[in-house]
């Protein structure tokens, strides 16, 4: 799916994406995990599959200070144990998981409203 929108200047949004890519501005990423800010894309958050997600992977999305979370799970919605995300909870931020599809939507969406939220994204993973 491409989406059509008059994007803000300098910031990241997604621009399209299938069930092993997203576009950001643009730009095409393939089978490979990311995280994902209006301002920043991070290439090394090194998921492997969903199985993978461990504590330190949800670290790496607070260190980030969002003021919400989300999780793209792929083609497949899966809900990680609540235990992983714990440092998320305890600080106050809300974490939405969703399939690849509605995170892309929902994270624009958030961006459009000025909102500072950070998206740790699987690409083309397994479960």
């Amino acid at each position: 799916m491409k989406f059509h929108l008059a994007q803000p200047q300098g910031l990241n949004l997604f621009t399209g994406y299938g069930n092993d890519y997203v576009i950001i501005n643009g730009q095409r990423y393939d089978a490979r995990s990311l995280i994902v800010t209006p301002d920043e894309i991070i290439e090394d958050w090194r998921v492997g599959n969903f199985s993978q997600l461990n504590e330190n992977h949800f670290q790496a999305l607070l260190a980030l200070k969002p003021e919400i979370a989300l999780l793209g799970t792929g083609t497949t919605l899966c809900f990680p144990h609540p235990r992983l995300s714990a440092c998320l909870t305890n600080a106050g931020i809300g974490l939405e998981v969703m399939d690849t599809g509605a995170a892309c939507r929902t994270y624009n969406i958030l961006v459009a409203e000025g909102r500072h939220v950070v998206m740790g994204l699987l690409i083309g993973v397994s479960t």
